[in-house]
Parts: C-alpha cells; sequence; structure tokens
C-alpha cells in the first residue's frame, strides 16, 4: 500500500479515538456518546487497515482494533439504535 495512504489511516486512528474519548468522558448527552462510538469505530477501522497493511508495522495494532471494533459496534447499538427502557 502506498506509504502516504498508511500514513493517513494511522494519523487518522491516532488522531479520532483520543477525540471520540473526550466526546464520552464529556457526557453530553445520548446521541453524542452514540456519535463518539461511530468515530471509535472509523478509528478502529483505519488502524486495522494500518495494522495488516504496513509491512514494517507489527500486527499487534491490527488485532487490538479487531477487539475494539466490536465494542465500539456495541456501543454504536446501544446509544443510537437500541430502543432505551423509557421510550
Amino acid at each position: 500500500m502506498n506509504p502516504t495512504l498508511l500514513a493517513v489511516f494511522e494519523w487518522y486512528g491516532a488522531i479520532s479515538a483520543p477525540v471520540a474519548a473526550t466526546m464520552v468522558a464529556l457526557n453530553l448527552g445520548r446521541r453524542v456518546t452514540g456519535w463518539a462510538f461511530v468515530l471509535f469505530v472509523t478509528s478502529s477501522i483505519a488502524l486495522i487497515v494500518y495494522g495488516f497493511a504496513d509491512p514494517e508495522q507489527e500486527t499487534a495494532i491490527g488485532v487490538q482494533n479487531i477487539v475494539l471494533l466490536m465494542i465500539n459496534l456495541t456501543g454504536v447499538y446501544r446509544y443510537l439504535i437500541a430502543k432505551t427502557a423509557g421510550g
């Protein structure tokens, strides 16, 4: 894969995850938290691509983000898709 494109995946994943974590930490409501999980999902996908496509990169970052992707998809479901108990 093109080294420039790999750098885009790497840096997108590195920047978007802390932004999403900040959104969750601020506790600005269910909808914002749900969109934070969407951002986490895109971060995980970027780091999966980076982890497996970069020949100099260990695959551990890719494997870790496969697990995080499943967790983040659960967050998207819980905060944006599932009906709340009260409504």
